[in-house]
């Protein structure tokens, strides 16, 4: 039976697994966007998310926490610097995954994870969009109005044209 064995060990001892997962975490905070194994990426948000909520409070004591589960200087002042001032607002969810495909050697699925926050193909698609019109079935009473208006329009502005000179 497998009660409470909830994490994906990887094929990984204990250590392995955390140098892994560690390593990978520094990655996508430096790169803000990583390839790897689709099992890797699932397990790295289960990581890192809880670790970014931690970012969110600077203080010494969550700055400490976070450097003893990344290891890496440097990941965590951008962590806190960069990363932490963009997300924030938000309550949580601060990674995505996109599946890729498979790699072509192993037939291992590939995926891309990245934080939400750093995509600008993403950002500009929900800030281009404009809110949607309500459009019903039924004709309204706009629509005849505005097709007499521009009838009116054409019309004047053809005899105008047409009028002779004087």
């Amino acid at each position: 039976m497998r009660h409470g064995k909830k994490d994906n060990h990887l094929g990984r001892k204990t250590a392995h697994r955390h140098a892994l997962l560690a390593n990978l975490a520094s990655s996508l905070i430096m790169h803000k966007r990583i390839n790897t194994t689709l099992a890797k990426a699932k397990e790295l948000r289960k990581y890192l998310e809880p670790i970014i909520t931690k970012s969110k409070s600077d203080s010494t004591h969550s700055r400490r926490v976070v450097f003893s589960e990344l290891n890496n200087k440097e990941a965590v002042a951008e962590l806190f610097r960069d990363v932490a001032a963009k997300v924030s607002d938000r309550p949580g969810g601060y990674l995505r995954i996109i599946k890729l495909g498979n790699r072509q050697g192993d037939n291992a699925e590939m995926a891309m994870i990245e934080l939400v926050d750093y995509n600008p193909n993403m950002l500009k698609d929900k800030s281009a969009k404009a809110p949607a019109k309500k459009r019903t079935r039924r004709a309204g009473s706009a629509a005849p109005k505005a097709k007499a208006e521009s009838a009116a329009e054409t019309s004047t502005e053809i005899t105008e044209e047409n009028a002779p000179e004087a």
